[in-house]
């Protein structure tokens, strides 16, 4: 399939592609039973991890891909399975990914490394859209999002992915397992969404809380957060101004985002 479609990984485009299907099984494995579901993957390459989430029992799979030798491959796979595989081109930043398949609706996906990230915070803000994330990043990236407070890994992803659901770092993927071999070890990270979720206003408070909290995370909380409040805000919520973001826990961050939403 690589080299009908002339699939070389290109780094602009974030592209190493995992081809053990052993391995991509496992990956798989981490969405528990899929029976039923819905899922979208984005970033499917040539179509290895593809090929693992139809051979469990999901209802259908969405492939979502702005590499057109890629959609050629994923295109000529979507022939053998009679419906259940739909390819969607184009940028995933730009998409609303929860329109493209109906509920129960899962994310199973090798994210491209550079736009892991900010993909992963768009996901997030659909959060109560999503039965489960199933998500390989760079290792790092993966540590970041499970990181607990007090810990050099603490930030803003962490606080942000915590605040709408459970974190698990479930696999490590040494870098000879893709091709091209990346420089990083991968991780997959498994996110549950909690059953109750904020709403659009809250969630976008809590984006500019912890940007500007984050944005300058050796100062203390009173400067840092000096353009969305400052020692009035923390006052308000009980918090000493003195201390730094990184000793704040995702519930502290929480009532901070709350009194910012409510405008008190």
């Amino acid at each position: 399939m690589i080299a009908a479609h002339q699939l070389d990984a290109r780094k602009k485009l974030g592209q190493h592609f995992l081809l053990d299907m052993n391995l991509i099984a496992r990956v798989a494995r981490q969405a528990g039973d899929l029976a039923g579901r819905h899922v979208v993957e984005v970033g499917p390459g040539p179509g290895g991890l593809t090929r693992a989430l139809l051979d469990t029992d999901a209802q259908t799979v969405t492939a979502v891909e702005i590499d057109e030798r890629a959609s050629g491959a994923i295109a000529e796979l979507a022939c053998h399975f009679g419906g259940r595989l739909r390819l969607v081109e184009g940028d995933a930043l730009a998409m609303d990914l929860a329109s493209l398949a109906p509920a129960p609706r899962q994310v199973v996906a090798n994210l491209p490394y550079n736009i892991g990230s900010p993909l992963l915070v768009a996901m997030l803000r659909q959060a109560a859209q999503w039965e489960r994330l199933t998500l390989m990043f760079q290792l790092e990236v993966g540590e970041r999002i499970c990181a607990a407070p007090d810990t050099s890994a603490y930030g803003r992803l962490a606080v942000l992915a915590q605040f709408v659901a459970t974190c698990e770092l479930r696999l490590q993927v040494p870098p000879a397992a893709f091709v091209p071999p990346p420089k990083v070890w991968s991780a997959v990270v498994v996110i549950t969404p909690h059953p109750n979720q904020p709403d659009a206003a809250l969630f976008r408070a809590m984006e500019r809380l912890t940007a500007a909290a984050f944005g300058q995370r050796r100062k203390m909380l009173r400067g840092s957060l000096k353009s969305v409040g400052g020692e009035a805000l923390l006052a308000r919520a009980g918090i000493e101004a003195t201390r730094r973001a990184e000793t704040l826990s995702v519930a502290e961050f929480e009532t901070l985002a709350k009194l910012m939403a409510s405008g008190q």
